[in-house]
């Protein structure tokens, strides 16, 4: 499994803990969702700036 994915998969764990927290507080389903979107967001753009190859470029010779 290639790294961006164990990245995503741990944190949409954290998400997931997060919202049901969110639920035993008492928060509004909506707003609920909207934050889960938000840091869902957050996950995809932090995991590719973490696991992306940096481009190679050609030596001269």
């Amino acid at each position: 499994m290639s790294s961006f994915g164990l990245y995503l998969i741990g944190f949409i764990i954290l998400i997931a803990g997060l919202a049901y927290a969110a639920y035993l507080v008492g928060a509004p389903p909506v707003w609920i969702g909207v934050g889960a979107i938000i840091l869902i967001g957050f996950g995809i753009i932090s995991g590719v700036a973490r696991t992306r190859r940096r481009d190679e470029t050609a030596t001269s010779e």
